[in-house]
Order: C-alpha cells, then structure tokens, then sequence
C-alpha cells in the first residue's frame, strides 16, 4: 500500500471519528436541559403541590396504601428512580458490551425518558401518582442513557483528544442548559402575557424538556455507530451483574481506587448543587427569583469553566487539573460560610464560583475514568461510574442534615462538605494513573 493511500485512509478515520464526536456531543444537548429545567428548576416544587393538594387532612398522600408526607413524596420519588436505575443499569450495561449494539439501547433509554417528560403535561389537579410514575421512568432512563452515552468515549476519541472531547460535551449540555431554562423563565415569569395560568406554564415548561430531549436525540442516533463485540459472557440478572462487574474491577483495583476518590468528592459536588438554594433560602434570606437566577449563573458559567479546564488538562494532565479544581471547590465553600445574609450579588459571586469549576470537574473526571476501563467493558464499566454518579450521593446530604441539626447552622452544614473535596483529593492524589492506564490495557499518553 502507497503512503498516499495510508495517508488518504487516515484522513478518512479522522473525518468520521470527528463527525462521531459532533453527533456525540450532541446527546448531552440533548438531555441536560431534563436535568436543569426539570429536576433542578420546576418539578419538585410542582409535584409537591400536587401531592399537597391530593393529601388528608393529616397531609398524607397513600400511594399503594402506605402513608407518605406530602412534603417528602418528591424526594422519596426520586429515591425510587435511583434504586430502578441501579438495577438495569448493570443489566443493559452488560448487554451492550456483549451485543456491541449500544445504538438502539441508547434509543430506548432516550425515547422513554423523554416520552415520560413529554406526559408530565399532564401532571394537574391531585395527579401526584401519575407525577410519581413518570418521574421514576424519566429518571431512571436518562440514567440508562447517560451510560450508554458515556461508554462511547472511549471508542470515539483517542487518548491524547478525551480530555477536550468530553470538555466539550459537558459544555453543550450546559449550553442547552442555559437556553432552555431562559425560555422557560420567560414564560413562567410572564405567563399572565401569554395568557396562562401558572400551573399551565409549567407544565409547558416540563413537556417541552422532554420534546426537546427527544429531537436533538436523533442527532447522536445518526452518527454513532455500533461496533463489533468480542466481549460474549452472557449478561446476568440486575444485582447480580453489578456485583459480577465489582468483582471485574478488583482486577483493576487502580481503577477501582479512582472510583473511590470520584465518588467521595463528587459526592460533595452533588451535595451543593442540591443543597445551595436551601443554604440561600434559609440562612441568607434570597428569594426565588434570586435562587432561580444564581442557577441560570452556573449554568452559563459551566460552559466556560468546561471548556477551560479542558485546556488547562491539555497543559497539565486531567489528574492534576481534577485535583486544583477540588482545591478550588474548597475555597469556594470557605467563601460561602462568610456570605453575608441578605446580600444577592455575594451569592452570585458563590455561584460564579461554582459554575467555573464545575463543567470541568465532571468533563474531566468522565474522561480521565474513560483512560481505566479495560477494552470491550467500556458499558459495563460506566454503569459503575454512573451509580458512583447518581445512586450513591447521599452521604453529603446526610452529612448536610445532621451537622444543621446538631448545631442548627446552615453555615456549619455547608463548610462541613469540604472534607468531601479535602477526603476526595487525597484519594485522587494517590492514585498513580499512568499505571493504572496500562493495567487495564490500554495505551498512555504522554500527558494524563
């Protein structure tokens, strides 16, 4: 073979690998905004007053005949979602990478969470069951999905271009993010101009989450592609399977030890995204309309931060970029505990803060996990790091609630997550990745 015809081939794998990443990209465009306008913005307080207005006298609601607060039937419901999650996730993990036929798993998992969301129009009046059911779906296949959407990287992009692809990944989804949460402002905050009623413009608000997930999905569906599998074992039933991938992973116990460090200090990330509108609520006395914009803060603010510290992996490695921006986060929660009361735009510089670093932690977390998962086991790997993403954050929240109710501090509360960066960037730190790499088969490059 003459070197123009070499030369011509690998100008061709070059053109379809990067229309692979274009289409790839655009499946986090696709989904974030569930995950911003839906889950952060508008369905919990809505569902709760659903429920409220479904409640006894007492406040109960009797879903299946056991007694359930109102109050506490969102937040139990998403509960419920993460447990369905943590048992197909393993299972569809593992099918995918013995089948090799990821492409349509993804498409189901999409096209029912997004479908799910779609029907949440019709979440009114006391419909808090029918709220409930469609929550726990969307939720658990926008898990599902986010999976199978991750366990592509590592096919699509070679070692020395996953720092900046994932990068820009995470910064489409928080684009779309923050477009859509606009337009969905406008018509809440308006929706006497457009002549509806509050609880219809939410509704809007949530149906068109799902329509949106739904068509910007068929991007990525054209231009992935599947790949033969040599990876045969026969998938096992949900728990089953995950504990089978655990064992897997006490092979690699280097990648298992990345693993760890993720889940303790994104732990603490998923904790103050959570818990920072209470902290602005409750111990700082901001309004909704100042929680709600601190929000879109972030969201706009992530785009940049993912994409910057892209370029700052392509310097010095993601594992050295990951651990500055945990020192990062925990300046920025030592700031937070001198805010003052009352003071919007502090909080906003807050948010600022949060919103720079925390695009990039992510984007670069994903990819540098991509660089540890041993070849043909890129699904049922992810399903492990999406369960260390989604299921397993409940020890910040618990460590949230307990510190406020021993000292009755919110300012307390929020410093007392700093051992989760501080815990989180000890563990990282230990962890020697270019062996790691190696160990699970896969080639090094020069800077991680």
């Amino acid at each position: 073979m003459d070197i123009d015809t070499v030369r011509t081939a690998e100008a061709d794998d070059a053109a379809g690998r990067r229309r692979e990443q274009r289409g790839w990209y655009f499946y986090d465009w696709a989904c974030s905004v569930y995950s911003t306008s839906v889950l952060t913005v508008f369905l919990g307080p809505y569902l709760t007053s659903v429920a409220k207005a479904a409640a006894d006298a007492d406040g109960y609601v009797h879903p299946l005949g056991v007694p359930v607060r109102a109050g506490s039937f969102f937040a139990y419901t998403v509960s419920l979602s993460v447990i369905v999650a943590v048992l197909v996730m393993p299972l569809v993990g593992a099918a995918a990478d013995r089948t090799g036929r990821k492409k349509p798993l993804l498409a189901a998992a999409a096209y029912l969470g997004a479908a799910a969301t779609t029907g949440m129009f019709f979440l009114a009046g006391d419909r808090y069951l029918l709220g409930g059911v469609l929550l726990v779906v969307a939720n658990a296949a926008q898990s599902v999905a986010m999976m199978l959407y991750n366990s592509y990287l590592p096919q699509i992009a070679p070692p020395e271009e996953r720092d900046a692809v994932s990068s820009r990944g995470w910064a489409f989804g928080y684009a779309a993010g923050s477009l859509v949460l606009i337009a969905n402002l406008v018509l809440y905050l308006a929706h006497d101009s457009f002549g509806l009623s509050q609880t219809m413009a939410v509704r809007i608000c949530l149906a068109s989450a799902g329509l949106w997930w739904g068509a910007f999905t068929l991007v990525p569906l054209r231009r992935l592609r599947d790949r033969r599998s040599t990876h045969r074992e026969a998938a096992l039933p949900g728990m089953r399977q995950l504990a089978a991938t655990i064992r897997d992973m006490r092979r690699h116990p280097l990648t298992l030890a990345f693993l760890l460090a993720y889940l303790v200090y994104n732990d603490g990330i998923q904790t103050v995204i959570s818990q920072a509108s209470v902290y602005g609520s409750e111990e700082l006395g901001l309004g909704q309309s100042t929680l709600i914009g601190a929000v879109l803060l972030v969201q706009v603010l992530a785009v940049a931060g993912a994409l910057g510290m892209g370029r700052l992996a392509r310097t010095y490695g993601a594992k050295r970029t990951i651990l500055g921006s945990l020192v990062a986060w925990t300046l920025t929660l030592g700031a937070g505990y001198f805010l003052p009361a009352g003071a919007p735009v502090w909080f906003f510089v807050l948010a600022a803060g949060i919103g720079l670093v925390l695009g990039g932690s992510q984007a670069l977390s994903r990819s540098l996990f991509s660089h540890l998962v041993p070849p043909g086991k890129e699904a049922e790997y992810f399903s492990a790091y999406e369960l260390s993403d989604r299921g397993m954050s409940w020890l910040g929240p618990l460590l949230f609630g307990v510190t406020y109710q021993l000292t009755g501090s919110y300012r307390s509360a929020i410093i007392s997550l700093v051992a989760f960066f501080a815990i989180g960037f000890v563990l990282l730190a230990r962890v020697p990745v270019r062996r790691a790499i190696g160990d699970a088969g896969n080639p090094v490059p020069e800077r991680i």
